[in-house]
C-alpha cells in the first residue's frame, strides 16, 4: 500500500500521493459540488466522502469508484475496522406520518444494502464501536450499552448493560475485548471508572476506581487492550488554581490486578497524554506554563523527564521509535522530535499556526496543517521529514480537513536502526520559500505601549533577580504604583514628606530634569500679576510631550517660549483689567439688578399673552412686579437726592 493523504476544502477535495513526488492520485476526479466530510476505512482500503445528494465510496489505492449511495442530507460517515460496513448519520427530522426518524443507518459496502437503522439524536458519540474482528458492535443509548452481532443485524440487541448515570464508554482493541465505562457522580455518590468483559457484561466489573470531583472522562486504551488511561475532568477547579477546571489521570488494568492515579509531576492541568505503540509506556504533558513532559512505564514509574517547555501535545510514531512534543494553539508551534532509544533530540521544527499534527504510517514523516475555521489565514498542508526537513507544501484556501491514509503496521516495513536520511524536497518547497513572506524571529518580551516604544524601560520595572544588588542603591518599594520613584526623601508617588514631589511621570516621554534647566523653565512659566501675587501659566510644551512628540520640553527654543509667554501675559492682563462694574456703589448695583428683573418679567408677560403656559414660579415673578417697581423708585430717589 502506497503512502497517501487526503484533504477537503470549501471548493476542492483531493487525494495526494506520498514522497517524493506528492502528486495528485491519478484517476480521482474531484466532485463539482462541495463535500461535507470524508473518511478512510481503518485498514486504508477505502475512501468515502459525502456530497449533498449522495455518498461515494472509492478504492483508495486506484481511486476507482466502488459504490454510490443515493442518500441526501448525510452529515457524518464512518467505516467498521475492516471496511465491511459503513455508517451514516443525518440530522433528525419530523416525518409526515409521525413515524420515528431512523437517522443512523448501516450499509454493506460490498452490496450497498441497508442492514439496520437506529434513532440517534445527538451528533456527539453517534457512531458505533466495533471489536477489531467485527464480531461485536456496541452503542450507548441513554444509560444503556447495547450489543449487536454485525453478522446478524436482524437479531437486534443480543446483550446489554444498564448503569445509572452512565455517560462515556470505550471499547478496547485486541482479540479479547473489554469495555471501559464512566459513571458520573450523583447525589453525593462518587464517580466510577469500571471495566467489564464484553463477552460477560452480566458479571461484576473486572476493575473499578471511585473518585469524587469528576464530571467527564476520556479513555485511551493501549494497543493490545490490556490497560486504559482515563482522564477525569471537571468544569470548575475547587482549588481555584485553574480557570479551565480540574484534571486527573488514572491507569486501570483490564484484568483487575492494577489501578492507580497517575501522580502529576508538576502542579497544573493535564494537557495531553498518549500510549506508546508497544503498550508498555505512555507520555504525559502536564502543569502550568512551562509544562512538563514525562514518560511513564505501565506501573506508573517515571522512565524519563523531558523537562519543562511551552508544550501541550505529545505523539508517538506508529513504530514507537520517535516521540513528538509540541506547543500548538496559543503557543509558538515549535515541534521537537526525540529518539526513544537515546532520548535525545533529533529535530526541531518550527510550525506556527498548526491545528493538526499527524505521523505518517511509516513513521518517517509528519503532516502539519492549518485548518479553517480554527484559523482562516495561511491554510494549507506541510509534510516534514522526521529529521526536520520540509518535504512538501500545499497551500489551500479554507482548508477544513486533512489526514494520512491509514496503513496497518504489519504492512509497513520496520523502522530502520539508524535515523533515515531525508529525501530531496519537493519543488513546492522552493516555490514556497520564494513566495512566502519573511517572518524574522524576534525575541519575545514584555508588552510596551506605543508611546513607550523605542526608549529604555524605567529601572523600576527591572526584576530583582535580573542583576546582582550592589548594596549602594535602595530597591524600589513594592507598594509604589508609579513607574517614577520619589526623590529627595518624598513619598514615591510624589505627595508625601511635606516637600515638593516630582511631576506626573508619563511612560515613554522624555524625563524632565530637576537641575538649572528645570529652574529656568520655571522662571519662564512664572509671571507676576498687578496684585503682586505669583501665578503659573500653562506650560507651553506640556501637550506636545504628552502627545509623544520627539522633541522634549528641554529642547524647545527659548525665544519661542518667550513669545508664547508674552501672549499669555497679554491675555491674562486683559482678563484681569478692572471693569466699570468695580466703580459702582452698592445702591447703583442694586438698581441695575432690579432693572434686569423687570426686563425678565416683561419677557414672561409677553410669553403669557401669546398663550404659552408658564410655571408657578414664573407667575410669582410676574406678581412681584409692582413691589419691584416701588423698590426701584425708592432707590432711584435716594440716589438722586444724595447726589
Amino acid at each position: 500500500m502506497s503512502q497517501q493523504y487526503a484533504y477537503r476544502s470549501l471548493k476542492s477535495l483531493g487525494l495526494v500521493g506520498g514522497s517524493p513526488d506528492h502528486e495528485s492520485v491519478k484517476g480521482f476526479e474531484a466532485p463539482a459540488a462541495s463535500s461535507r466530510t470524508y473518511c478512510y476505512s481503518p485498514d486504508g482500503r477505502l475512501f468515502a466522502y459525502v456530497l449533498p445528494d449522495c455518498v461515494r465510496i472509492h478504492y483508495a489505492e486506484s481511486a476507482e469508484l466502488l459504490r454510490e449511495l443515493h442518500l441526501p442530507n448525510i452529515v457524518e460517515i464512518s467505516f467498521s475496522p475492516r471496511g465491511t460496513y459503513i455508517s451514516t448519520w443525518e440530522r433528525i427530522m419530523k416525518l409526515e406520518d409521525d413515524a420515528q426518524h431512523r437517522n443512523l443507518r448501516i450499509f454493506s459496502v460490498s452490496s450497498g444494502e441497508e442492514l439496520t437503522s437506529f434513532t440517534q439524536k445527538a451528533q456527539g458519540g453517534w457512531e458505533l464501536q466495533y471489536t477489531i474482528s467485527e464480531s461485536h458492535a456496541i452503542r450507548l443509548v441513554g444509560q444503556e450499552v447495547q450489543v449487536f452481532q454485525p453478522a446478524e443485524w436482524s437479531k437486534g440487541v443480543v446483550d446489554k448493560l444498564k448503569v445509572e448515570n452512565l455517560t462515556t464508554i470505550a471499547l478496547s482493541p485486541g482479540l479479547n475485548p473489554f469495555l471501559a465505562v464512566f459513571v458520573a457522580e450523583k447525589n453525593g455518590q462518587p464517580a466510577n471508572i469500571r471495566i467489564y468483559s464484553l463477552l460477560s457484561l452480566a458479571s461484576p466489573p473486572t476493575c473499578q476506581k471511585s473518585t469524587f470531583r469528576a464530571e467527564y472522562a476520556q479513555f485511551k486504551w493501549n494497543t493490545i487492550g490490556t490497560q486504559v488511561l482515563a482522564l477525569i475532568r471537571t468544569d470548575v477547579d475547587a482549588t481555584n488554581k485553574s480557570y479551565y477546571g480540574e484534571t486527573r489521570l488514572y491507569l486501570l488494568s483490564s484484568s483487575g490486578n492494577f489501578s492507580c492515579q497517575v501522580a502529576s509531576p508538576k502542579e497544573g492541568p493535564i494537557h495531553d497524554f498518549a500510549w506508546s505503540p508497544n503498550s508498555k509506556e505512555f507520555g504525559v504533558v502536564c502543569g502550568f506554563t512551562p509544562m512538563k513532559a514525562v514518560l511513564f512505564d505501565s506501573q506508573v514509574r517515571i522512565v524519563h523527564d523531558f523537562g519543562t517547555a511551552p508544550q501541550n501535545f505529545i505523539s508517538f510514531n506508529p513504530q514507537g521509535r520517535l516521540i513528538a512534543l509540541a506547543g500548538f494553539g496559543n503557543m509558538s508551534g515549535k515541534l521537537i522530535v526525540y529518539d526513544r532509544r537515546t532520548l535525545e533530540k533529533v529535530a526541531i521544527i518550527d510550525a506556527p499556526n498548526t491545528t493538526l499534527c499527524e505521523w505518517s504510517p511509516d513513521g518517517r514523516f509528519i503532516l502539519t496543517a492549518t485548518l479553517s475555521p480554527r484559523l482562516r489565514v495561511d491554510n494549507g498542508i506541510k509534510i516534514w521529514h522526521c529529521s526536520g526537513s520540509l518535504m512538501h507544501v500545499q497551500l489551500v484556501d479554507e482548508l477544513y480537513q486533512a489526514s494520512w491514509r491509514p496503513i496497518p503496521v504489519d504492512a509497513v516495513g520496520p523502522f530502520p536502526q539508524a535515523l533515515p536520511a531525508a529525501p530531496a524536497p519537493n519543488a513546492s518547497v522552493a516555490l514556497f520559500n520564494v513566495t512566502a513572506k519573511p517572518t524574522p524571529s524576534k525575541p519575545v518580551g514584555a508588552y510596551r505601549p506605543p508611546g513607550a516604544r523605542g526608549s529604555d524601560a524605567p529601572s523600576v520595572y527591572n526584576r530583582g533577580d535580573s542583576e546582582p544588588n550592589s548594596g549602594t542603591t535602595t530597591p524600589a518599594r513594592p507598594y509604589n504604583r508609579s513607574p517614577a520613584p520619589g526623590t529627595n526623601g518624598n513619598h514615591p508617588n510624589g505627595y508625601g514628606g511635606g516637600g515638593r514631589g516630582r511631576g506626573r511621570y508619563v511612560p515613554g516621554a522624555a524625563p524632565t530634569s530637576s537641575g538649572p534647566a528645570r529652574d529656568s523653565e520655571k522662571k519662564v512659566r512664572t509671571k507676576r500679576t498687578k496684585g503682586g501675587k505669583k501665578q503659573d501659566a500653562a506650560p507651553s510644551g506640556a501637550a506636545t510631550s504628552v502627545a509623544g512628540d520627539e522633541e522634549s520640553p528641554a529642547q524647545v527654543d527659548v525665544s519661542e517660549v518667550q513669545v508664547v509667554t508674552a501672549l499669555v501675559e497679554d491675555v491674562d492682563a486683559a482678563l484681569l483689567t478692572p471693569s466699570a462694574d468695580s466703580a459702582l456703589d452698592p445702591a447703583s448695583k442694586k438698581i441695575r439688578n432690579l432693572k434686569k428683573k423687570l426686563k425678565a418679567i416683561g419677557d414672561l408677560k409677553e410669553r403669557r399673552e401669546k398663550g404659552e403656559r408658564l410655571e408657578d414660579t414664573q407667575l410669582k415673578k410676574i406678581d412681584a412686579e409692582s413691589s419691584i417697581y416701588k423698590e426701584l423708585e425708592k432707590l432711584e430717589s435716594s440716589v438722586s437726592g444724595g447726589s
